[in-house]
């Protein structure tokens, strides 16, 4: 997915002129706390609610002062984990997104992040969950997508941890199916670690606390 298949431009971007006690409102009504600010089409930077709070006289116009983000930023045809790798090096809450000629096409919110993953994840489809922990030369998602559909059962997502200074990685698998319990025997007999397994069915589906982590994990 490209950046430019996730802009949502329900938050107005703000202008030089506004001022600090406007954007700061702005900020609380959309709960944000960054905001870029946009001359017509030409984007100028990103405001954060830091550079705001110190000012003694809310009346001054933003453009009066200075910003401490150097121009955070993507570009429309960038990958969506370009947009993910600038909300967690620079803890941002939105992305300003930008066209080839570098004007300013719309932004990227948290929110939006966050709905993106729980569609990726299907957080909101029952079925059973495995998480493996394999070696990093035995990651092959062919191999075990094979084992998974030998049961008549398919793979809706998954994802990848790494461990630092390890050659161990763990594996999570969401199913299309609740019983997994002989899913998980077979990954067992070709040797695979199986950490943990989550059965679950929509009256009681903690593939939302799976969610939570993998958030917590990429700290967004």
């Amino acid at each position: 997915m490209l950046a430019v298949e996730m802009l949502a431009n329900t938050i107005p971007p703000v202008h030089t002129s506004d001022t600090i006690q406007k954007v700061m409102d702005r900020m609380t009504e959309f709960k944000v706390s960054h905001l870029p600010i946009v001359n017509e089409e030409q984007f100028l930077g990103l405001v954060a609610e830091d550079d705001l709070i110190e000012v003694p006289d809310y009346n001054t116009p933003i453009g009066a002062i200075a910003l401490t983000l150097v121009n955070p930023y993507v570009l429309e045809e960038q990958h969506i984990y370009d947009v993910i790798r600038l909300f967690y090096e620079q803890r941002l809450s939105i992305v300003p997104v930008l066209d080839v000629k570098k004007n300013y096409s719309g932004m990227i919110s948290i929110n939006t992040m966050y709905e993106y993953f729980a569609r990726i994840t299907s957080v909101e489809r029952p079925g059973g969950i495995i998480v493996l922990e394999i070696s990093n030369r035995n990651n092959s998602l062919a191999h075990m997508a094979q084992i998974v559909e030998s049961d008549n059962a398919q793979i809706l997502s998954s994802y990848v941890q790494t461990f630092p200074d390890s050659t161990r990685m763990e594996v999570t698998l969401k199913l299309n199916k609740q019983d997994i319990s002989n899913i998980a025997s077979s990954f067992m007999r070709y040797d695979y670690d199986v950490k943990a397994t989550f059965n679950h069915s929509n009256d009681k589906d903690n593939s939302m606390d799976r969610y939570d982590s993998l958030m917590n994990y990429l700290n967004l």
